[in-house]
């Protein structure tokens, strides 16, 4: 390869680089702005969603480290298998329910409430199970909230 493309291929990498750090500052920017419930804008709706999702996002990833460090070998295998596809559902249930918005301005609020509330639910399972009795095999699957499918 002649010495002018790899100075070119180098320089161009560097430039990409560049506009890519600009705009995930230009996004670290925008996302700085904290929630402020008086405000009745989309924008800041939108916001106080996102923050609302961050919240429990944080809590379910507590419940989660709490619930798999007390598992043995086997049973973490199966609860990151569950976790991995439950997070997989969720996104798409979101994406299902919130698909009239899209491309609108409420939908980046709609997203984090479906996020927000399915994070909640999943927050309760997780806490039911820390709770579980060793050899309670009905433990795990009972869920006095939730109202059975018929």
């Amino acid at each position: 390869m002649p010495w002018f493309q790899v100075i070119w291929g180098m320089t161009m990498r560097r430039i990409f680089l560049s506009a890519c750090l600009v705009l995930l500052a230009g996004a670290s920017v925008a996302r700085a702005q904290e929630c402020d419930r008086s405000d009745d804008s989309q924008q800041m709706m939108n916001i106080c969603a996102g923050e609302d999702y961050q919240a429990a996002d944080a809590k379910l990833n507590a419940a989660y480290q709490n619930l798999i460090g007390s598992d043995d070998a086997d049973a973490k295998r199966l609860l990151q298998a569950a976790q991995r596809a439950w997070i997989a559902f969720r996104d798409a249930e979101c994406a299902h329910n919130t698909a009239a918005s899209a491309g609108g301005s409420i939908h980046a609020m709609e997203v984090s409430q479906c996020l927000t509330r399915l994070t909640n639910e999943r927050i309760k399972q997780l806490a039911a199970s820390a709770n579980c009795e060793e050899g309670d095999a009905s433990c795990a699957n009972s869920d006095e909230d939730s109202d059975e499918v018929q």
